[in-house]
């Protein structure tokens, strides 16, 4: 809370000598940010901060796992902390990430649409992984670092597993629409956790373990259901141009940390409107490659 966590040099300095340590050793990091922003009194100090501190985390990227949590503001220059992250989650009502705020945006006020809001990230943006209380944000975190690899050369990523490889899964075939709860079905268990959960809700994204292994999963979704049972969403079985760049996103991490990479297919083709046909060829492109350019086990279920 000191000048309301905002960055300056010497903030900066112990953030790059923590990254150091940190691809040294090979661990994780993880930041909790609830800042105002830059220390303004230290001028052209303190946007050189945050330039070094991007420095860092890029030549960090695809080395450690990189996570950051939004607990309060996080505006500006900051918002980019957020984006070079591989995860990001954010508190449901205090959080606040933005660019710009919602009333500097033209013909937008803050009560018409709040965009730095948890709900507004999660559903417009791909910038919002796990959108949680702060109660359950906890557990989210810690879950996401234990299925992750601690760096790229980690390969003694296992749990010890109870869970029997050989179970039956009897009730698989209703699951077909919502692959979602279909990953939670197979999964060690039944404990999935889905990333970018409010984005491109046609697609699926998450990690789970198979026999104590982590495993990432992709899978195109026609149906969504709540916690009470209830269809919420329905989507035609077609591949979107949001749903394929968040595919290869996810992809790409896997593969820089050597995760394999489960994909649960039900595809009839792609999604025919205006708005897609302008970025879909691109976005069809960014996924093949992704998978093309993979070194990790990757395997295939058609449903």
């Amino acid at each position: 809370s000191a000048l309301n966590g905002t960055i300056g040099e010497m903030h900066a300095k112990k953030i790059v000598n923590l990254y150091n340590l940190a691809v040294k050793t090979g661990a994780p990091i993880v930041g909790l940010i609830d800042s105002t922003g830059v220390r303004l009194q230290e001028s052209d100090d303190a946007l050189n901060a945050l330039s070094v501190v991007y420095r860092k985390m890029a030549q960090a990227s695809g080395v450690i796992p990189q996570i950051t949590a939004v607990f309060g503001p996080c505006g500006g220059g900051l918002s980019v902390l957020c984006a070079l992250s591989d995860f990001t989650l954010m508190e449901a009502e205090k959080g606040r990430l933005f660019v710009n705020s919602p009333d500097a945006i033209e013909g937008n006020t803050k009560e018409k649409c709040d965009t730095s809001k948890a709900a507004f990230r999660a559903a417009e943006t791909a910038d919002v992984d796990i959108c949680a209380t702060e109660g359950e944000l906890y557990g989210k975190l810690r879950a996401l670092v234990s299925l992750l690899p601690q760096n790229n050369e980690d390969d003694t990523k296992f749990t010890d597993c109870a869970d029997d490889l050989n179970r039956l899964t009897p009730d698989i075939t209703g699951c077909i629409g919502d692959t979602a709860i279909l990953l939670s079905q197979i999964a060690d268990n039944n404990d999935f956790l889905e990333v970018k959960a409010g984005y491109a809700r046609d697609m699926v994204t998450g990690f789970l373990r198979i026999n104590g292994s982590t495993v990432g999963a992709v899978a195109n979704r026609s149906e969504v259901y709540g916690a009470d049972g209830k269809k919420e969403e329905s989507f035609a079985t077609v591949l979107s141009a949001n749903g394929a760049e968040k595919a290869a996103e996810f992809v790409t991490f896997c593969d820089a940390f050597d995760i394999p990479v489960l994909s649960v297919t039900n595809v009839t083709g792609f999604k025919t409107c205006m708005c897609s046909e302008k970025r879909l060829s691109g976005a069809a492109a960014r996924l093949a490659l992704a998978f093309a350019e993979s070194t990790v086990p990757k395997v295939s279920l058609i449903t």
